[in-house]
């Protein structure tokens, strides 16, 4: 193979070839610097004189089905210009790295639809080589997330095991993209991303979290100018949760035996949004059969569809409006699980009402959790969490996530 083939197939200027071998069912080209390219390593002087070289293999693209390797006895030079004594600098491969460039981006090419551990048995090298190379070129590209042009995000945390290990997440609600990924949750999680945030200089406008008083105090100290939104999601999954509650309670306390038959198997019924409801499977009758046992339960339940209006007003003095009247009566209503709830919803009304001044939820972010999962579930689990974290920031350009 001519030195001319050898630049075009594998990018390799400033080198001779000196001899094609096969060795074990491998292709090895043999390689030599040529000495008009002598530079120093260190600042690049051309007076220099040699002074021993260092043998080397480096992993190149495959041909078909045979590995390739380039054999390169590294030039050692001392520069008169330095007085220093080092490698020549390698136009095909990075300092302490095994494989050449060509051979990267071929593995990360191939990592788009291949798992971890496919790429490495294909290309013939160790499961730990794939993911350095994925590790090191996630870090130059997803870091550091920029968070100069953010406007509007969200805030939530994500279980990632067990233990109650916790990763606490933002995201751009514009771009979608995963800018800060902080480990544990509360306010202490979250103080790296204030940190880098001040450094920014970003203006943000609007925040959607829960309702989560580590949250409020958070937003409240670092972020005074935004609008703090509360997400519907939380709100009403918060109700779900305490209509679930008090359901039970009505099925403990019936006496009736035909009572308790009618509420078995009810829970899902109860929490399914009424328009949703499928009367082929006689859905609707069930469910009035189970609110006639008991009359808390019913109220709970027409509040609770009258509270998701609360979000399709048409403006921010209506949904005021709505808003009073639902508290007045859950609180006339007589049930102490409404009562609470609509204490709840007093304390937190100016972040409820201001879903109409920026209409944000974390609702991306609840997808972007979801693909957290899925993540770490076809890994089996991350034992380098700063690798984890990394395939976090990408998620949102990932088309295929293979990772192990």
């Amino acid at each position: 193979m001519s030195t001319r083939l050898l630049y075009h197939a594998w990018g390799l200027r400033g080198y001779s070839l000196q001899a094609t071998d096969f060795e074990d069912g491998a292709i090895v080209f043999r390689i030599r610097h040529q000495p008009e390219t002598f530079r120093c390593g260190h600042c690049g002087g051309q007076s220099v004189t040699r002074a021993g070289v260092v043998q080397r293999q480096f992993k190149s693209l495959p041909i078909g089905t045979k590995p390739v390797w380039l054999d390169l006895p590294v030039q050692r030079l001392w520069c008169a210009a330095c007085g220093t004594t080092r490698q020549m600098k390698l136009g095909f491969a990075d300092e302490k790295r095994g494989y050449t460039h060509a051979f990267a981006r071929y593995a990360l090419e191939l990592s788009r639809h291949m798992t971890i551990r496919d790429v490495a048995v294909h290309l013939g090298v160790g499961w730990d080589t794939i993911k350095e190379l994925q590790k090191r070129h996630l870090w130059r590209h997803f870091a550091k997330p920029r968070l100069k042009e953010l406007r509007h995000i969200a805030i939530d945390e994500i279980s990632i095991g067990r233990g109650h290990r916790y990763f606490t997440v933002v995201l751009d609600l514009e771009s979608g993209a995963v800018v800060f990924v902080g480990e544990g949750k509360g306010t202490a999680a979250l103080e790296p991303f204030w940190k880098r945030l001040r450094a920014s200089r970003a203006c943000i406008q609007a925040v959607a979290t829960d309702m989560s008083p580590a949250y409020i105090l958070a937003v409240h100290d670092h972020l005074p100018q935004a609008v703090h939104v509360f997400d519907r999601f939380h709100v009403m999954k918060l109700f779900n949760d305490q209509l679930a509650a008090l359901r039970r309670e009505v099925q403990r306390s019936v006496e009736k035996v035909e009572h308790r038959t009618l509420l078995k198997g009810t829970l899902w019924l109860l929490l399914k949004n009424s328009e949703n409801l499928d009367p082929a499977r006689d859905e609707p009758r069930r469910l009035q059969d189970a609110l006639r046992i008991n009359q808390p339960l019913a109220a709970a339940y027409y509040l609770r569809e009258d509270l998701r209006q609360f979000w399709q007003q048409p403006g921010r003095r209506t949904a005021e409006r709505f808003l009073n009247d639902w508290i007045a009566r859950a609180q006339a209503s007589g049930v102490r699980m409404l009562q609470k709830f609509a204490k709840t919803l007093q304390l937190h009304r100016t972040g409820l009402l201001n879903w109409y001044d920026y209409a944000i939820s974390t609702a991306p972010l609840e997808g972007t959790n979801t693909k957290i999962r899925v993540l770490q579930r076809q890994a089996y689990g991350f034992r380098d969490p700063e690798f984890f974290k990394l395939k976090i920031y990408a998620l949102h350009q990932t088309t295929y996530a293979l990772v192990g």
